[in-house]
């Protein structure tokens, strides 16, 4: 029989070259819900945008969009979209006009902005009645059978690796200073059906991964893609992974 140690080392050693396919998609009905806060339609800015993965899904519900993301190769990497405008800025130095926002989001990215100067320049381009929304997505959920294996690799085998930002991922931003007048957002999820492959292609795209392969224990990494794989069985069976959607929304 075969080993399958050799396929899951050569799996882990493609680092994030996938980091924009395996990420996970936001539904539609929250881009609906922030478009239907914001006062108008004018204008939609994501900051810390990434691969702009949010970005795309605001461009239906805006005359205009900006995605900005301080990393050059970011933008460098994102395909190109006719409704939006992509620039490499940091949070702290939005290059817009005053008054020009509708709605300002930060999806994923908020943790690692300088707050204060982010929300000084979020207030100098809101339009009247424009919306903020920090958005964030939990820790994921797996079916019940792989849950308790998932959630033991994150809490206690990958966990000491994930950066002390990671926490106001995990709270939801729960703890984060907002000074703003807040609105209580809806639940929602993200929901994926992913083959075995997607699922760990996922993991790939973790600073936590990434710094326990640097640290030398890519044997924690291996033994979990092997226990997960043996509860998984079939690598072509596709499982429902969701992550619950945490949004701190304000009106500026």
């Amino acid at each position: 029989m075969p080993s399958r140690a050799n396929p899951i080392r050569n799996w882990f050693e493609q680092g994030g070259r996938a980091y924009a396919r395996f990420r996970p998609e936001y539904p539609p009905q929250l881009t609906a819900y922030l478009a239907s806060l914001a006062p108008d339609k004018r204008m939609a800015v994501d900051v810390g945008c990434g691969n702009g993965q949010l970005t795309r899904c605001l461009a239906p519900h805006f005359n205009a969009v900006v995605g900005l993301d301080p990393s050059a190769d970011q933008i460098a990497n994102i395909v190109p979209d006719a409704r939006i405008t992509y620039q490499c800025a940091p949070a702290e130095q939005l290059p817009l006009p005053d008054g020009s926002a509708s709605l300002i989001t930060a999806a994923q990215a908020a943790h690692w902005f300088n707050l204060p100067g982010f929300y000084q320049e979020a207030r100098r381009i809101a339009a009247p009645g424009c919306v903020l929304a920090l958005i964030s997505y939990g820790v994921l959920n797996l079916e019940p059978a792989l849950d308790e294996r998932f959630q033991r690799f994150y809490r206690d085998e990958i966990g000491p690796y994930w950066p002390p930002e990671r926490k106001l991922v995990d709270t939801g931003y729960a703890t984060i200073d907002f000074p703003f007048e807040e609105l209580v957002a809806p639940p929602l999820e993200i929901k994926a059906h992913w083959h075995l492959t997607e699922f760990l292609g996922y993991l790939l795209t973790w600073s936590a991964v990434r710094r326990a392969k640097e640290a030398g224990r890519e044997a924690v990494l291996l033994g979990f893609a092997g226990d997960i794989s043996s509860a998984w069985g079939d690598e072509n069976v596709r499982r429902t992974i969701t992550w619950p959607i945490n949004m701190r929304i304000g009106a500026l």
